[in-house]
């Protein structure tokens, strides 16, 4: 508490292994700070108990993980439907980011609106001229290695850093440390050659991002920056100890709120809190230890700060409607207790409001049992949001495993609250969650362990949803995509009854009795695996012709470690209930191959992606149009 010296604060002997209870509840009645002097004493008691001889490290149960763009697409909206730019109307037909909801965009390596491509590939943003076949511009994104990028009219909204992915670092006032990890956005016209307008840069880990027409929400995670000391020859963990539970009895609130850096094309240059200290909600119950900051940006005005909204919480996985954004955190950070690996775990679920314009509204909270696998395990229909999980069961017995199943829990609003109003549970016993897929009333899960049960659940009635359809067949589906008239298809690996994987399996499932799914074809590429198994943005259906497309890098089976590997895009035509194999595109102009990544469909071409360059290959035939290499 403030006023409390460093020596009554740290006990002389501290038992770090003591047992605490973990969380149990996720408190949701969110309140502002009223000053900043009730912030910091507030934040220095909270984050007390969770600080160990490494800090916030390893003495805790806490997977940061790293940032993943998880599993994209939805059953209204595959990414294979066609579009036209509404600016652009003479561009031709051309496919879209695989993504989970309708008009909901998500960013990625590469978009189009057919009349250009504009790519973040290698790292560097370059726009191609569609007509031409053309590099019309290239750009080095201020702010460090660029990850990923949103596109609307004339703008290109870049995103990367933090969580090891740019690296940019930002001055920050902390007498503790000067430098912190930086979560860079860069605003770009494309009017002409491509320029930067502003960058923000924020001492965080970009989580993720959505795009509502032209409004972009970033979410951003932050931590205090604390200089955390750790056992050494000349230190004992308990000097460690008391070392940390000292530092933060002297920290000042600054080293807990985020900082900004904006700076604009002329040079100008500004900097301070990313937030107030009187504007950070937080509940009741909170560790201290994280911030979540959603940033809110309108591409045809200049960048700004974000006007960020932030609550004390931490945040892992971002879903998102047109007029809901989820955050969801399944690490809670928790002292480190004997029996906490036996722990059941729980997911937390932030729900913001986006409907109205300018910054989201925090509405509501809640919790459920077990761990998320990435953002398709969550899915709103009709006012009920459906959540996923895998739980173990804790036996209370530190060295044996934990038994494994998993559940779909619905929850509504009420209030301030997310509410659980039925649940159904009991899935792959044994098994994780390998994929997930909402279709309206229907779910989907796939679980493995050695075998793949393919569940189909009826969640009709939110208050009694009910399992009614299981398959069972060797390997799994990592990735579930709908297809239209009862199908599903699945991207993941075939294997052996004993569940060894052995490569590249694309299935299509008929779902259309959800009492009785059946697999009705497959194509199987021994020793390959495929990005769309992590990331299902490089999947790509486009129904107009009949085409699934995604890339995979061959392993072929017996192969030597000193021999390559070749990477390229498998071509398959759906239909009449079966896979018909056209072929493999390969950048065979490229001097080496760092692996296709993506595909895009403009007019009868296909644009293959990759570091190196971009590929056009006539869709009928496969022929090799035109290279463009990235030099």
């Amino acid at each position: 508490m403030v006023g409390v010296s460093a020596a009554s604060a740290v006990p002389a002997v501290v038992d770090e292994w003591r047992t605490t209870p973990p969380i149990e509840a996720v408190p949701v009645e969110l309140v502002a700070f009223d000053t900043c002097d009730t912030a910091l004493a507030e934040l220095r008691d909270a984050i007390s108990p969770h600080v160990g001889v490494y800090g916030l490290g390893s003495g805790f149960l806490r997977a940061h993980g790293e940032v993943t763009t998880d599993s994209r697409a939805s059953a209204d909206s595959s990414a294979g439907t066609p579009k036209s730019a509404p600016e652009a109307a003479d561009a031709p037909e051309h496919s879209t980011t695989n993504t989970h909801e309708a008009g909901v965009d998500e960013p990625d390596l590469v978009k189009t609106d057919g009349k250009r491509v504009v790519t973040v590939a290698d790292g560097k943003l370059r726009v191609l001229d569609v007509a031409t076949r053309r590099i019309t511009g290239t750009l080095d994104v201020p702010g460090g290695h660029a990850s990923q990028l949103l596109l609307h009219e004339d703008r290109a909204l870049v995103v990367g850093g933090g969580g090891g992915v740019a690296g940019h670092r930002i001055a920050v006032d902390s007498p503790h440390e000067p430098y912190a990890e930086g979560a860079a956005v860069t605003l770009v016209d494309l009017t002409a050659e491509p320029r930067v307008l502003n960058t923000l840069t924020v001492d965080g880990r970009y989580v993720d991002a959505r795009q509502v027409d032209g409004v972009v929400r970033v979410v951003v995670h932050s931590g205090p920056r604390l200089p955390w000391v750790y056992p050494t020859e000349e230190r004992t963990e308990a000097e460690s100890l008391i070392k940390n539970r000292a530092l933060i009895v002297t920290a000042p609130i600054g080293d807990w709120l985020p900082r900004y850096e904006l700076t604009s094309a002329d040079g100008s240059r500004s900097e301070g809190a990313l937030v107030a200290c009187d504007r950070v909600s937080r509940p009741e119950q909170h560790s201290g230890t994280s911030m979540l900051s959603v940033l809110t940006f309108d591409f045809p005005g200049d960048l700004g700060t974000g006007d960020a909204v932030t609550i004390l919480a931490d945040g892992d996985t971002v879903y998102g409607t047109g007029t809901s954004l989820y955050v969801a955190d399944d690490h809670h950070l928790r002292p480190m207790t004997r029996t906490a690996r036996n722990t059941p775990s729980t997911t937390a679920i932030h729900q913001f409001d986006i409907s109205q314009q300018g910054p989201p509204k925090h509405v509501a909270s809640g919790q459920v049992g077990g761990v998320l696998l990435n953002q398709y395990s969550l899915s709103e229909h009709e006012g009920h949001l459906r959540v996923a999980t895998t739980s173990a069961d804790a036996p209370g017995i530190p060295e044996a495993e934990p038994a494994t199943q998993s559940s779909v829990t619905v929850l509504k609003r009420d209030g301030a609250k997310l509410q659980e109003v039925g649940k159904v549970d009991g899935l792959g016993v044994g098994e994780r969650i390998y994929s997930v897929r909402f279709v309206g009333p229907v779910g989907y899960v796939v679980t493995f362990r050695q075998v793949d049960p393919l569940y189909t659940l009826d969640l009709s009635d939110p208050a009694k949803p009910r399992k009614v359809g299981e398959l069972k067949i060797t390997g799994y589906s990592a990735y579930l995509h709908p297809a239209g008239d009862g199908k599903l298809i699945g991207v993941g690996q075939e294997a052996t009854g004993q569940g060894r994987t052995t490569g590249t399996q694309v299935s299509l499932f008929d779902v259309s009795d959800p009492a009785a799914p059946t697999k009705v074809a497959g194509h199987h590429l021994p020793g390959a695996n495929s990005e769309v198994e992590f990331d299902p943005h490089a999947f790509l259906y486009w129904p107009a012709r009949d085409l699934v497309l995604l890339p995979v890098l061959d392993v072929p089976v017996g192969r030597k470690p000193v021999e390559p590997t070749s990477s390229g895009l498998l071509v398959l035509r759906l239909g009449d209930g079966a896979f018909t194999a056209l072929g493999t595109v390969r950048h065979e102009a490229s001097t080496y191959d760092p692996g296709i990544r993506r595909a895009l469909v403009i007019g009868d071409d296909l644009w293959t992606v990759s570091a190196a360059g971009i590929q056009v290959t006539r869709i009928d035939g496969l022929a090799t149009r035109s290279w463009v290499p990235f030099t």
